[in-house]
């Protein structure tokens, strides 16, 4: 019986990155004072809602009833430097999907330029702030893994792999907090493709490899 007998989902994990992060701030923590201190604690929070909206991603990804394999927390570096860290690298038959995963607090909203915003409710108090695009976040992890991938061959070969990189190669931007309220309604196609929230993770991962032309491949070429 092989490791894809029937659908499933085989998860490498490299590191606990998140996790020792927090273990090292709440050790931390006892010993801090005024602005320390409240930093360390704004950031304690943060980096638990990163762990959670991870493990919402996993639990959709284990119950997708679909052959993938998922590397989880991937740091890459390229030879000119540059580097990346990448929350989900999803493979399927045709695609490797690079996932942005946000736990974000408060509704995100997304204009006609692409910009991002958000508004956080403090009481009775609205408070609306801009906020840096993860779509911009992840086309730079694209665009590190397209040159450690063209790395790996010569001149004319590497310059194929450029060429057809973003053909196998899809981003997208998944919203793990389910209180979050999504208003894209101004926003252009390609950018309400990319941002979706965690429950249509998976029936965006099957229209995408429904959609790609690409030949199918083997189990054993996934893993």
């Amino acid at each position: 019986m092989g490791i894809f007998s029937k659908p499933e989902i085989i998860i490498f994990k490299e590191s606990n990155s998140a996790e020792e992060h927090l273990a090292k701030l709440e050790e931390l923590l006892p010993r801090a004072t005024g602005k320390v201190k409240e930093n360390i604690q704004k950031e304690i929070i943060l980096t638990k809602a990163g762990i959670d909206g991870e493990k919402k991603v996993l639990y959709e990804l284990k119950n997708s009833n679909m052959d993938l394999v998922v590397l989880q927390d991937i740091c890459i570096r390229a030879k000119d430097g540059r580097e990346a860290q990448i929350d989900f690298v999803i493979v399927t038959s045709k695609l490797m999907i690079l996932l942005e995963c946000k736990n974000l607090v408060g509704n995100i909203e997304i204009d006609s330029k692409g910009n991002f915003s958000r508004t956080i409710q403090y009481g009775k108090r609205y408070w609306k702030e801009g906020i840096y695009s993860p779509i911009t976040q992840n086309e730079r992890h694209m665009e590190v893994l397209k040159e450690c991938k063209s790395e790996e061959w010569n001149a004319v070969m590497g310059a194929m792999v450029r060429m057809s990189f973003s053909s196998f190669h899809k981003s997208l931007v998944v919203l793990a907090n389910e209180k979050t309220y999504l208003n894209d309604r101004y926003a252009k196609k390609e950018v309400k493709e990319q941002v979706i929230r965690a429950d249509q993770l998976i029936a965006t991962i099957r229209r995408m490899n429904a959609e790609s032309k690409l030949p199918k491949s083997t189990k054993k070429e996934m893993l």
